[in-house]
């Protein structure tokens, strides 16, 4: 199943609400309460925040997406950090990486990164932050695998309840 990843812009943000959504309910139905699913999907993972945030500087998305059909399957989304540790110029934030369970382990994900991070570097960055559920094993590996570190913590809000987030960091040489 060959994946294309291409930049996007505001008039793919249906494709990235569609897939974040759908990410979001496969990777923490057993985890979480419907409720707080379904609030989270609706405030954060709507079109239109989507498209406001591709429409402001210094955010990019990159989108996967099945080379025959064009059929979306993953994203990654880059922003200024806003993470509570201190941050500096040199900094950049990988806001989501999402990628559909069925796709995983074929190398979409680390293609995702790489084009964040590729971007990162040609806009002068030196480091890639994100936040990541803590009890999260897969992410957390794949994270380590590619080179991150724990540099923090962070509480995180879904729906009513709060989790709590490891920030992880990359040294972008």
């Amino acid at each position: 199943m060959p994946i294309a990843i291409r930049p996007c812009g505001p008039q793919d943000a249906e494709a990235l609400a569609l897939v974040s959504r759908a990410t979001f309910l496969e990777s923490y139905a057993d985890v979480l309460p419907a409720a707080d699913i379904l609030v989270h999907c609706e405030v954060q993972n709507g079109p239109d925040l989507y498209r406001d945030w591709l429409a402001t500087p210094g955010w990019r998305a990159w989108l996967a997406e099945m080379a025959d059909t064009g059929a979306p399957v993953g994203f990654a989304l880059s922003c200024p950090p806003d993470l509570p540790l201190k941050t500096g110029p040199g900094d950049a934030e990988l806001k989501r990486i999402y990628l559909l369970h069925r796709f995983q382990g074929g190398g979409s994900g680390a293609g995702l990164l790489a084009a964040t991070e590729a971007a990162a570097r040609a806009d002068g960055f030196e480091r890639l932050l994100l936040g990541v559920y803590s009890q999260n094993a897969q992410a957390l590996g794949f994270y380590a695998r590619e080179g991150f570190s724990q540099v923090g913590v962070r509480t995180f809000r879904v729906g009513a309840n709060d989790y709590d987030d490891l920030v992880l960091a990359k040294t972008l040489a």
